[in-house]
């Protein structure tokens, strides 16, 4: 009979406790350390904050040391023969550039457009246009370049982006980084 009672007991507590709200947030009971004691874990870092442009990030990689920057962004103020939605069957983009300037410090390397993207409020990321036109903003940035020690490749890459927004953030998005690299994108 005490068997019964205590499993009939468990048994209407499963069932009182799977029937709560999952709209009500649990809570656990935690036992809180003395004011003296430290705690052993390391503080994580602080994410580094967006730059201005023309703020140079400087990364070592296996070997290399590259030192890399956007030093502007425009947006419709350039109009090639081919509009952005033209060029990609769309409704309400147009282009926009980004100027990139890289410098290798140490060993050798390569630079392409392809980890730069843009980065919008919306969560909406834009990567750089895979055409180009001989009336884009001059000097372009190199689809791929070659580099030695000492070596520096500047340049614009082109973006079909929405005309009606403007994108917060430039972003340098290679795979020898843990996050990416953002630069500020000031406002029109």
């Amino acid at each position: 009979m005490r068997t019964r009672t205590i499993t009939t007991t468990a048994i209407l507590l499963l069932a009182l406790s799977a029937c709560g709200s999952d709209t009500e947030p649990r809570t656990t009971a935690k036992a809180s350390k003395p004011a003296a004691q430290k705690s052993t874990a390391e503080p994580k870092p602080s994410p580094e904050k967006p730059r201005a442009f023309g703020q140079e990030l400087t990364f070592t990689d296996d070997g290399i040391t590259m030192g890399i920057t956007v030093l502007g962004y425009e947006q419709d103020t350039f109009h090639p023969q081919t509009s952005a939605d033209e060029e990609f069957g769309t409704t309400g983009y147009t282009w926009a550039a980004v100027e990139i300037k890289a410098c290798l410090k140490k060993g050798t390397s390569g630079v392409t457009r392809y980890p730069w993207a843009l980065a919008y409020a919306d969560g909406a990321r834009i990567e750089p246009s895979s055409v180009t036109y001989g009336d884009f903003p001059k000097p372009e940035y190199p689809y791929e370049a070659k580099m030695k020690a000492g070596d520096c490749v500047r340049g614009k890459t082109v973006f079909a982006v929405p005309a009606k927004q403007r994108p917060e953030l430039v972003l340098y998005t290679p795979e020898s980084l843990e996050t990416p690299a953002e630069w500020n994108v000031p406002k029109a």
